[in-house]
């Protein structure tokens, strides 16, 4: 199977690449099938085979995962056990797609009513290569080489949840993980899908004490928290039968068009970068565009970063601004509000148009200029408009100068109120909506 670097290459140079690699060996996966992402062995577990199961949230294949913060205890290995997982998953554009991620049952028993509750974790920005996948980071909770880092700061998260006696499931998005194609980041419908079919597969795996009766929950931050929200958005219509005890949804990137024009010459400029390779990823009519407004560091750029983590993008493009990126040296939020296509693109992506099922909470960092506050906010807006059960959290921090810092510290300060929030939804304990105090909420 080839490289990482390789697919991305053909998808901005050709436009049969950019419908993405498809073309899978009957053959299961062997250790010859390694993919090697920045010299990190990703193993052939995550290659995804040619067909598919019909079902969405079917499982495809698992095995044991060792967690690396795993210890000794009377009832089992604490915080719990885990399995790695492939299941299938439905694209944006309604093709089927294999997606990775990880299963913990829980060692401590569930202290609320009922069977014990699910909640699914949508990993925040975590990169676009492979060995960013959160299912690895859960085994290796630091990736470092001359190469790359990646750090599974998710980790904390699903421990908190699992010391509650909660399962969890983590989903590795679409792309991110398994090798078939580029992740597709930041898309509402992959994410999604992705996070619900997250929840199904869960259900089936092997020893798991979570079944149709379990309530379900979704957490996540950042990007996670887009994921989370866009799935709360669309269970009704393609979950039905997953049902949302209650979803959180920290600094969502509801408009990718203000996100865009913030990230662009941020510390986190890599992931304007990583927006571009998913966008071309999901629709190759936009390829043409590319290609006329990217001159040749842009091209350089987005076949780098296609197979970066968070911490090479930091280390490699903090501060990059997109101006050096096009053939005219007009930013790329100039060229998008110039755009038609790439302007119904982004709006195609918009979350707040849906009404959300089951109780949400909309947390952001009033001072929060890398996933504008201002847009997250305004989802809360939007989905208090149109009848949601939402529960807004402004998070007032001082801005510290640093957009990343701004943007990551209220995913520390809130976790703790997050997490409790969730648990009381699945334990069955009723939410008040504040979207009538929404006017004096900043």
């Amino acid at each position: 199977m080839p490289a990482r670097r390789r697919l991305l290459a053909a998808a901005v140079t050709t436009a049969a690449a950019c419908l993405g690699a498809q073309a899978l060996s009957d053959t299961p996966a062997t250790a010859a099938d390694e993919v090697v992402s920045r010299g990190v062995d990703i193993p052939a577990f995550y290659n995804p085979p040619a067909h598919l199961p019909a079902a969405d949230g079917a499982l495809v294949r698992t095995e044991p995962l060792p967690l690396a913060l795993s210890l000794p205890g009377l009832d089992g290995p604490l915080p719990g056990s885990a399995t790695r997982l492939m299941y299938k998953s439905t694209d944006s554009n309604g093709q089927p797609v294999a997606v990775t991620g990880a299963y913990i049952e829980p060692s401590a028993a569930w202290q609320g009513d009922g069977p014990r509750p699910l909640v699914v974790v949508a990993p925040g920005t975590m990169g676009q290569g492979d060995q960013c996948a959160a299912s690895l980071g859960l085994e290796h909770p630091l990736t470092a080489n001359s190469q790359t880092v990646s750090v599974g700061y998710e980790d904390l998260a699903v421990y908190r949840l699992l010391a509650k006696g909660i399962a969890v499931v983590v989903t590795d998005y679409v792309g991110l993980g398994a090798t078939d194609r580029l992740h597709t980041y930041v898309n509402r419908v992959d994410e999604g899908h992705a996070v619900l079919d997250a929840a199904r597969a869960a259900r089936s795996v092997g020893g798991a004490s979570v079944t149709h009766a379990s309530p379900v929950g979704l957490f996540g931050y950042s990007q996670g928290g887009g994921a989370t929200a866009a799935a709360a958005e669309l269970q009704a219509s393609y979950a039905p039968d997953v049902t949302l005890a209650g979803t959180y949804a920290g600094a969502p990137p509801a408009d990718l068009t203000s996100v865009t024009k913030a990230i662009d010459g941020s510390e986190l400029a890599g992931a304007l970068g990583w927006s571009l390779n998913g966008f071309l990823q999901s629709d190759p009519s936009l390829k043409p565009i590319a290609e006329a407004h990217l001159n040749a560091a842009g091209k350089a750029a987005l076949a780098d970063l296609s197979t970066m983590c968070v911490g090479d993008a930091i280390f490699g493009y903090a501060y990059a601004k997109s101006t050096k990126w096009t053939t005219d040296g007009r930013s790329i939020s100039d060229i998008i509000a110039d755009t038609p296509a790439l302007q119904s693109f982004l709006n195609s992506q918009r979350i707040g148009t849906l009404t959300p099922s089951g109780p949400v909470r909309v947390a952001t960092g009033v001072s929060d200029n890398l996933v504008p506050h201002a847009q997250a906010r305004q989802l809360a807006v939007d989905w208090c408009r149109k009848g949601g059960d939402v529960t807004y959290k402004a998070v007032v921090l001082p801005n510290v100068g640093s957009a990343l810092l701004n943007h990551f510290a209220p995913l520390l300060t809130d976790q703790t109120d997050a997490v409790h929030w969730l648990a009381d939804r699945l334990a069955g304990k009723a939410t008040t909506s504040n979207c009538s105090s929404m006017p004096l909420q900043p």
